[in-house]
């Protein structure tokens, strides 16, 4: 079983790094670009399980480990 987690700041939260690429951006002429918030992504492999045992199991690891539950957001996506 696959999984991915997605990380992102919460909303209204500063993104420097996404500030930085969106300049770069449009320093490099792609104009049009508004806004890009930057984050990271987890590939999980699950030996195999019920489906809601591997998001408790994900949403555990996220809140132990993965994410900064001050700052950030995460969504889980199973396969």
């Amino acid at each position: 079983m696959k999984a991915r987690i997605t990380v992102s700041f919460k909303e209204g939260l500063l993104d420097p790094q996404g500030q930085t690429i969106q300049q770069s951006l449009t320093s490099l002429g792609f104009r049009g670009v508004q806004r890009v918030r930057a984050g990271k992504s987890f590939e999980v492999e699950l030996e195999p399980m019920p489906r809601d045992e591997a998001e408790r199991q994900l949403s555990q690891m996220c809140d132990r480990l993965l994410v900064n539950p001050t700052i950030e957001t995460y969504q889980i996506e199973l396969d």
